[in-house]
C-alpha cells in the first residue's frame, strides 16, 4: 500500500511496518498464519465529508485491514459537489462488507442521493455486511432504512428509544422524550465490558482496556434487531452504563456499529487507533460480517483488565 506523501510521515510508514511485524508474531503464535496469506474478502469504504478526519480514518482502518490477509479493500469516495453527487451509485453488491465513514451531521445537505440510498437497502435486505464506523451513526436521521440498520446512533431525545446498562448487565429502555439525546464527555480510557458473548469477541477477555475513547450516552433510534455486545462506565460525564457496541440484523444483512474509532482532525495514528484490541475488533467484526464466522485469532497482545495495549507509534 502507498501513503500519500502529505498524509503519511516516513515515521508513520515506520511503523505500519513495525505493526505488520506485531500482527505476523500474533499469527505465528496462535499458528493460524497459513489461513492469513491471501485476501478472501471484498470490502469497499464510503467516505467523502465527515466532521472528522474521514481521511485519516479511511487510510488507517484500509491498512488494518489489509494488514491481516483477510481483506482487499477499495475505497468510494462521495463526491461533495451536487451534480457529481448525484451520478454516485457504487457497485456494493460486488463487496462483501460496506464500511461506512460519512457523516453530515453539520452538513444535512451532504446527503447520499436517493439511488444510492436505495442500493444499500437492497444489498443489506439481501445479505449484506455493513460496518458503521464511529460518527457514521451520526448520519443521516431523516433516512428512515439507515435508522433501522443502525440501531443506534446519535440521536435527539425525540428521535427514538435509548438503552442504558444498569449495574446487572440488564438493559433499561428510555423511551422517546425520556432522558437526554445522545451525547459524551472528555475522551479517557474506557474499561469494555463484555455483555453478550459473539463470534466478534469471542476469545476476549471479560473485561478489557481501551483508550482515549468516547462512550456515547442516551444512544438513540429504533434499538429493532439488536444486540448490545459491551458496554462501558461513563466516568467524565454521566456516571452511568452504555452500549459501546451492537450488532443488528436487517432483512437477511448483518450490521455493527460501535462509538470506538474516534479519529479528530490534527490527529496523525493517535492511541484510540493504536489499540490491539480496537484493532482486532475492526479485523473481527469485517469477517464476521463478511461470512458470519470468526477465523482472525486474538492476539498475544490484547488488552486485558488491568492494562491497555498499544501497538508502535511516537
Amino acid at each position: 500500500m502507498v501513503f500519500k506523501e502529505d498524509f503519511y510521515s516516513t515515521r508513520l510508514r515506520l511503523r505500519r511496518f513495525i505493526g505488520l511485524i506485531a500482527m505476523g508474531l500474533s499469527l505465528l503464535m496462535s499458528g493460524d498464519l497459513s489461513s492469513q496469506t491471501k485476501p478472501v474478502h471484498t470490502v469497499l469504504i464510503v467516505d467523502g465529508f465527515s466532521n472528522h478526519d474521514w481521511k485519516q480514518t479511511t487510510e488507517v482502518i484500509k491498512w488494518i485491514l489489509e494488514g491481516s490477509g483477510k481483506f482487499e479493500v477499495e475505497v468510494s469516495t462521495v463526491p461533495v459537489d451536487s451534480i457529481q453527487r448525484q451520478r454516485w451509485i457504487p457497485d456494493f453488491e460486488a463487496f462483501d462488507v460496506i464500511i461506512q465513514n460519512t457523516n453530515n451531521i453539520h452538513n444535512p445537505s451532504l446527503n447520499w442521493p436517493d439511488q444510492a440510498q436505495k442500493s444499500l437497502e437492497t444489498y443489506m435486505q439481501h445479505g449484506g455486511g455493513l460496518y458503521i464506523l464511529h460518527s457514521a451513526n451520526n448520519a443521516f436521521p431523516d433516512w428512515k432504512e439507515y435508522d433501522k440498520m443502525i440501531g443506534l446512533g446519535w440521536r435527539s431525545a425525540q428521535a427514538g428509544v435509548s438503552l442504558e446498562v444498569n449495574s446487572q448487565g440488564q438493559l433499561i429502555k428510555h423511551h422517546r422524550g425520556e432522558g437526554e439525546g445522545t451525547g459524551h464527555g472528555d475522551r479517557f480510557d474506557a474499561l469494555i465490558q463484555i455483555l453478550n458473548r459473539h463470534p466478534i469477541n469471542e476469545g476476549f477477555p471479560e473485561s478489557w482496556k481501551t483508550v482515549n475513547t468516547e462512550v456515547y450516552s442516551f444512544p438513540r433510534g429504533t434499538a429493532e434487531n439488536l444486540t448490545v455486545l459491551s458496554y462501558a462506565y461513563d466516568s467524565t460525564d454521566t456516571g452511568k452504563l452504555w452500549p459501546v457496541e451492537w450488532v443488528v440484523e436487517y432483512g437477511e444483512g448483518k450490521v455493527y456499529n460501535s462509538s470506538m474509532g474516534h479519529l479528530w482532525k490534527g490527529e496523525t495514528y493517535p492511541p484510540a487507533y493504536r489499540c490491539a484490541g480496537f484493532q482486532t475488533t475492526v479485523i473481527r467484526a469485517t469477517e464476521w460480517l463478511a461470512t458470519g464466522k470468526v477465523t482472525y485469532p486474538v492476539p498475544y497482545d490484547f488488552p486485558t483488565y488491568e492494562n491497555y495495549s498499544l501497538r508502535p507509534g511516537d
